[in-house]
């Protein structure tokens, strides 16, 4: 009888413990998650300064390229763990993208989608990381484009990965092609023998 009573004593001891084991870690993981939350709007509050993504423009020329895959987040440009979060590039999200002779639009369902004027990309390449995002080698598309004084890297990966080599050609051909139309276009001058003539 006696051994009994202790035997039920020390299971309800048991069952204390291990109720306040799993509150304790209910707490922890709940800090970590106020930490994290506080973590990105002081990162956003930082970041306040990026303008307001481009919308998508009238008129678009049919697109040289489709992909759907997902987004992965963007970074200061070189910095794979330099998350920038402001204007939703935060966000991961599915995303179909469409490449046009005036830039990239990038659609992202449930989430806030943007445009990259072709003079804004900087070009593509392939990678296996970004803002905490790992892959395997070549399996990450990372575009590379300005907006505002920020050079930015965004990371995508389509359905298809074996797309990704095409997108990185087509990328850095806009970029060329939007380069020789900057070079091509005529610069203003100053007329020096008129100049001379009027004084």
């Amino acid at each position: 009888m006696t051994l009994a009573a202790e035997q039920k004593s020390a299971e309800v001891t048991d069952w204390a413990a291990r109720i306040g084991w799993l509150v304790g870690l209910a707490l922890f993981v709940a800090l970590v998650y106020w930490l994290m939350r506080e973590g990105w709007k002081w990162r956003g509050t930082l970041q306040s300064g990026l303008p307001e993504l481009h919308t998508t423009p009238e008129g678009l020329a049919p697109a040289t390229l489709t992909l759907t895959g997902r987004y992965h987040g963007s970074t200061t440009a070189g910095q794979w763990l330099d998350r920038i979060v402001a204007r939703g590039l935060g966000t991961r999200s599915r995303a179909e993208l469409t490449l046009h002779p005036e830039g990239l639009d990038v659609v992202r369902p449930g989430a806030a989608g943007f445009f990259v004027p072709a003079e804004a990309v900087l070009g593509a390449r392939l990678d296996k990381g970004i803002a905490g995002k790992v892959l395997p080698e070549g399996g990450l598309l990372v575009v590379t484009w300005t907006h505002g004084d920020q050079v930015i890297d965004s990371g995508f990966r389509s359905d298809r990965a074996a797309e990704h080599p095409a997108w990185v050609k087509a990328l850095g051909t806009l970029e060329a092609e939007d380069a020789a139309a900057a070079s091509a276009a005529p610069h203003p001058h100053h007329d020096r023998t008129t100049e001379g003539t009027a004084r």
